[in-house]
């Protein structure tokens, strides 16, 4: 009987170790999103080297301890908009924010979109959007981002043949 409990003891400080480096995080809005799925698990390992560590929502990839990059699949898809948009390994990225803690990219054009938040100190966001973007691209890309030139439009001006 005390073997037992000792084996029942020892396992359970086991499952407790594990979960003592679990982030703690919200999911996103849409993360039971079927479509969030395939990204989340296809998440890397490393983001540089950073390792990833466990997380405790869906849809949630996390790397680094502090977590120094985080991804979440199911944000809200981002408008059009002027914000500056680069294009990483076929995925459209959109910085919304760039404090000097904090870097936030979202994808555009696919849904549901993925955020990625970068601590700029510890991994540079090209190094960050390189790293999750052959994830994220299992999502369908349904739009793109263009260059302010080819957006403009001039009101009643047509095309010269």
């Amino acid at each position: 009987m005390l073997r037992r409990s000792l084996t029942v003891l020892s396992a359970a400080l086991t499952l407790l170790a594990g979960c003592a480096n679990t982030l703690a995080l919200d999911p996103a809005e849409n993360a039971e999103d079927p479509a969030c799925a395939l990204p989340t698990l296809w998440m890397p390992d490393t983001v540089g080297e950073l390792e990833k560590r466990p997380t405790s929502a869906q849809a949630t990839s996390a790397w680094g301890d502090p977590a120094s990059v985080i991804a979440r699949c199911g944000v809200a898809e981002p408008a059009p908009t002027t914000d500056p948009c680069v294009n990483v390994d076929g995925v459209d990225w959109v910085q919304v924010r760039a404090e000097e803690d904090t870097w936030q990219f979202v994808t555009y054009g696919r849904s549901p979109a993925v955020e990625v938040l970068v601590s700029p100190q510890e991994v540079s966001g090209a190094t960050a959007l390189a790293a999750v973007s052959s994830a994220v691209s299992r999502i369908e890309q349904t739009a793109q981002c263009v260059d302010a030139r080819d957006a403009e439009q001039v009101e009643g001006e047509v095309p010269a043949a």
